[in-house]
């Protein structure tokens, strides 16, 4: 129960700020869509956010552990959608916030959704892989060799 409590809380406090309240608040004065615009909005809106709760579901079932950095999996998390990309929770965040985009035809959200991108990488890269790498060892590095860090390799892309 405190996994799932813990979970939660970072969830409101960290992606609920950078998902939804930045972007309301960037996105304030404008009219949202309507008609099948609405529903395109709405269908990456909600992929994003499933992809995000699929996420912390592996997180916590499987690694033990929330997304925050203090609390993360005590085990290397290799399923699910982690079997495709080493960082799909930080893409659902990014295809939510293009929903928004979607959402109030907002060119500004894309640029918002561009700078959280970049924070993201530069996380990743100067700090996340190398905690990983010293963490998980050898089973890190494995499994950097076999999935690429973003958009998932093709299948000729992929050592067997």
């Amino acid at each position: 129960m405190a996994l799932v409590l813990k979970n939660l809380l970072f969830t409101v406090l960290v992606p609920g700020t950078v998902v939804v309240y930045i972007p309301l608040q960037i996105a304030e004065s404008r009219s949202p869509v309507s008609g099948p615009m609405l529903a395109i909005a709405a269908a990456v809106l909600i992929t994003g956010a499933a992809i995000y709760a699929w996420c912390v579901w592996d997180f916590a079932s499987f690694g033990r552990g929330t997304p925050a950095p203090i609390d993360a999996p005590k085990e290397l998390v290799v399923r699910g959608l982690y079997r495709y990309t080493r960082n799909p929770m930080y893409l659902g965040v990014l295809t939510v916030i293009l929903g928004w985009a979607v959402f109030f035809r907002a060119v500004n959200l894309v640029l918002y959704a561009l700078a959280v991108g970049t924070c993201f990488h530069l996380f990743v890269v100067l700090y996340e892989e190398r905690h990983l790498a010293a963490y998980f060892g050898d089973d890190y590095a494995a499994y950097c060799s076999q999935v690429a860090r973003w958009l998932p390799r093709s299948p000729s892309g992929r050592s067997s």
